[in-house]
């Protein structure tokens, strides 16, 4: 057998395990399984690993997305540039000493960390840019914040953070004027704020600024229109949650796990 699965603390309704369950019936793979592990505190990843020698990938999502990096042997490149990993490939191998000595070798477990959420929201956003796109708002500072603002470096896109308090490096929520939406065409939610089940939450920006020359993006795909979405499109504004970017970077993930 194969398991991969998913870590995280709290794990409600996981679309990574409907995503791979599907994929491994339709592919035929009866000997493949995609589970949930509910860690609170990555202390528990150790014993999770050595507990399932069946193990070959894990997924990563809030609020551990930075400290499993600390708890890994390997990181890709990208992901140290974002600094969040999303994704850990499980390389086991046997140790050389054992193939000269007879002995029933132990297995050696390598964790490789990458982060693919980056790719999912390049992948999604790029067809939705127009050329006035040139400025953008990214709400919150959590791991999926820093792939976001890793792809708009990438592109070329001038960005802000905003958090609920101001620092040297972010703006408050209570800084936004109608300037600064005006300037910032692009506005993307990577906060929870309106995930279900709390819908009914959504971040706190003046949404009577917003006009249709903006676009936002929700990261959030359940419910499929946040109040943060539906606000903007009530002024016109251009949309898109998270489902594709989440399709994407889990079918990234099965690239990276399949690798040799």
């Amino acid at each position: 057998m194969k398991l991969f699965g998913l870590i995280g603390f709290p794990l409600g309704h996981s679309f990574s395990k409907k995503y791979f369950t599907e994929k491994f019936e339709k592919a035929g793979l009866k000997d493949y399984v995609y589970e949930t592990y509910p860690i609170e505190n990555l202390s528990e990843l150790e014993t999770l690993i050595k507990s399932k020698p069946e193990l070959c990938g894990l997924n990563v999502t809030k609020p551990h997305k930075i400290g499993v990096m600390y708890y890994l042997d390997e990181i890709d490149e990208k992901a140290k540039a974002i600094d969040a990993v999303n994704c850990i490939k499980v390389i086991k191998k046997k140790p050389l000493a054992s193939v000269f000595s007879g002995e029933l070798p132990s297995m050696q477990v390598k964790l490789v960390g990458y982060n693919t959420d980056w790719y999912g929201f390049e992948q999604s956003l790029k067809p939705l840019l127009k050329k006035e796109h040139t400025k953008a708002l990214v709400l919150g500072s959590g791991g999926a914040a820093r792939a976001v603002c890793f792809v708009l470096h990438k592109m070329g896109i001038h960005y802000n953070l905003v958090s609920r308090k101001k620092t040297r490096k972010h703006l408050a929520y209570s800084d936004l004027n109608e300037r600064i939406i005006h300037d910032h065409l692009l506005i993307i939610n990577t906060t929870p704020l309106g995930m279900y089940p709390e819908v009914d939450q959504y971040p706190d920006i003046p949404y009577e600024f917003i006009t249709k020359r903006h676009l936002l993006y929700d990261l959030i795909y359940n419910p499929t229109d946040t109040v943060f979405l539906k606000k903007g499109q009530e002024r016109g504004a251009s949309i898109k949650n998270g489902l594709e970017m989440l399709d994407l970077q889990a079918l990234r993930s099965w690239e990276i796990w399949n690798e040799d």
